[in-house]
C-alpha cells in the first residue's frame, strides 16, 4: 500500500481548531465553575470531559493507525471507541437527571461536543505536521545525498 504524501494543515485551520478546542474546554469549565451543584457534582462532569477527550483522540488515532497500516490491537480499537460512547452516555445519562434547566443542559452538551470534536482536530493537525515535517527532512537528506554523489 503506497502512502499518499501528506499535505501540511493550512495556519487557519490550526489556528480555528485550537480556538475550538480552548473555546469548549473553557466554556464547559467555566459553566461548572459558576453551577449551583455540589462539588462531586462537578467532578463527576470534569471527569468525563477530560476522559471524552482522551477517548476521542484515542479513537482518531487508532483509526488513523490502521489506515496506515500501522498496526492496532482489535482490544484497543474496541476499548477507544467503547470509552467513547461510554462518555456520551455517562454525559447523557448525568445530564438527563440533572436538577438544571434546559438551557444548561444544552450548554453543557454543546460545549462537551465541541471540546471532543476539536481535539480530534488539533490531534490530527499535531500528526499532519509531523508527518509533514518528517517527509521534508526525508527529502532534504535525500537532496544532500544526491549532491554529494555528484
Amino acid at each position: 500500500m503506497e502512502r499518499k504524501q501528506n499535505q501540511q494543515p493550512s495556519a487557519a485551520f490550526i489556528g480555528a481548531s485550537w480556538v475550538a478546542l480552548l473555546a469548549g474546554i473553557s466554556a464547559y469549565l467555566i459553566g461548572l465553575g459558576n453551577a449551583e451543584m455540589q462539588l462531586n457534582e462537578k467532578g463527576y462532569y470534569f471527569t468525563v470531559l477530560m476522559f471524552g477527550l482522551f477517548a476521542a483522540i484515542s479513537v482518531q488515532k487508532a483509526v488513523r493507525d490502521q489506515l496506515e497500516g500501522i498496526p492496532v490491537t482489535n482490544i484497543y480499537y474496541g476499548l477507544a471507541w467503547f470509552s467513547t460512547i461510554l462518555c456520551v452516555i455517562l454525559l447523557t445519562v448525568g445530564l438527563w437527571n440533572a436538577d438544571l434547566t434546559k438551557s444548561e443542559k444544552g450548554f453543557y452538551a454543546m460545549s462537551f461536543v465541541l471540546s471532543i470534536f476539536a481535539a480530534i482536530a488539533v490531534q490530527k493537525n499535531t500528526r499532519d505536521m509531523k508527518i509533514s515535517k518528517d517527509q521534508e527532512a526525508k527529502r532534504g537528506k535525500e537532496w544532500n545525498e544526491e549532491k554529494e554523489n555528484w
